[in-house]
């Protein structure tokens, strides 16, 4: 039997793609499962970019608000049987080195020594357990720290040991919940009374640390009675913080806090070092660094799950290849050409991977700003992840309809009307 085929029509774009759009609508249920891969794997990337990207920016944000300026001397590591039992294990900084620092070091500008102990802070029948820090009068400035209402203690206080306390706001929402202005009330401090003189400014989180968690009393008052003198001359402390007129004086104020501890400390070489000295911006840097990293990491990890809907998506368009045989048979004897075939199913798969991408894209935003609200990072959509995502959904979607699409378009129309 003869079949006798048309003259080959030319079918517009917009028809093709109103047939594609037909056909997937006919079969609503498989296209929608079809768009699954695509939409979580998009989606993922989305939003792990984003959310990394937010958490980079808070973080960011809370270093270098304290300063980046700034560095860090911590006490060393006592050893035992040649093994480092941590930093801070042993009383190696005193409030006399911090002083030493101040009078010798000249590209030092602000120095500010202080001690630190965890434990519970008491008013009333409220409790939380808070960083309790023994500061000196140069802490606000060292920090970049000040008092938002009342104020830091004086000189006068620092030297006679006074009971006042200066709380941050963390603290002050967990013991005053009814926002009761705390000035001239009494916190319970391990057995001692001190009185409310000021209210910190809200510095935010870095990393999982809340620097708003915190009170801060005279280092005096510290080092007497929470912690009492441990060290065989002076005040000992937990650490110096020294800044520099700016960052790229560290490096010579690093070297001359050195030579400065070094000489007090009666130490010949740099490996017996009994103090750390670390840099803000350095901290910054690494911080930015591995995060980075790990986001890269995870969205590669992310991307596979595209590579699994491409995959679901050639099956599909090769069973509905299957399944269209004689309507594929039906439209040629009619003059439909192969590449009208090859662009109708090649339209269909990019259809469904474009779709699957933009609800990828809104349930990716969507994450990231649920997220962002429930853990307090800075909002931010991506929007190289987002270009990403949507060239990512269309590159899925033709590569994955190339083979369905041409098989389609190679059909015999003799063999196709004849199938069943």
């Amino acid at each position: 039997m003869a079949v006798f085929k048309s003259k080959p029509q030319r079918i517009s774009a917009f028809e093709i793609g109103e047939m594609a759009i037909v056909a997937l609508w006919d079969n609503k249920l498989r296209s929608g499962l079809t768009m699954l891969g695509v939409i979580i794997g998009i989606g993922s990337v989305i939003s792990i970019s984003s959310i990394g990207q937010g958490i980079q920016q808070s973080t960011e944000d809370s270093i270098r608000s304290l300063g980046t300026d700034v560095l860090q001397v911590m006490a060393g590591s006592a050893k035992s049987g040649g093994v480092s039992q941590g930093q801070g294990s042993i009383t190696t900084l005193t409030w006399e080195d911090a002083k030493a620092i101040e009078a010798q070091a000249p590209s030092a500008t602000v120095v500010s020594a202080y001690l630190q102990r965890n434990t519970q802070v008491v008013y009333g029948e409220e409790n939380t357990a808070t960083t309790v820090y023994g500061a000196d009068l140069s802490y606000p400035e060292a920090r970049n720290t000040f008092p938002k209402t009342g104020r830091f203690f004086t000189a006068e206080e620092l030297e006679t040991a006074a009971s006042v306390v200066v709380i941050a706001p963390t603290v002050q929402s967990n013991l005053f919940p009814n926002h009761v202005n705390p000035i001239g009330e009494k916190l319970r401090i391990q057995g001692e009374i001190y009185e409310i003189i000021g209210v910190m400014e809200a510095k935010g989180s870095q990393g999982p640390i809340d620097r708003d968690d915190a009170v801060y009393i005279p280092l005096t008052s510290m080092s007497a009675r929470i912690i009492g003198n441990n060290a065989l001359i002076g005040v000992s402390v937990n650490g110096i913080y020294i800044k520099g007129q700016d960052e790229s004086q560290l490096d010579i104020v690093k070297f001359q806090v050195e030579n400065i501890l070094r000489l007090r400390h009666n130490i010949s070489s740099p490996a017996e070092d009994d103090f750390r000295i670390t840099n803000q911006a350095d901290i910054l840097q690494t911080f930015t660094t591995i995060l980075g990293l790990l986001t890269i990491m995870i969205v590669t990890i992310a991307g596979i799950s595209l590579v699994v809907g491409g995959i679901g998506i050639a099956n599909i368009m090769l069973v509905s290849v299957v399944e269209r045989t004689r309507e594929i048979g039906i439209r040629k004897a009619l003059g439909a050409t192969d590449g009208a075939i090859l662009s109708q199913f090649l339209t269909e798969s990019v259809v469904i991977s474009v779709v699957g991408g933009v609800i990828g894209i809104v349930l990716g935003v969507g994450i990231t700003f649920i997220s962002a609200t429930a853990f307090g990072f800075t909002f931010i959509v991506s929007s190289s992840a987002v270009a990403i995502g949507v060239g990512l959904s269309t590159t899925v979607g033709l590569v994955a309809g190339v083979i369905p699409a041409r098989n389609a378009a190679r059909l015999d129309p003799i063999e196709a009307l004849r199938s069943d």
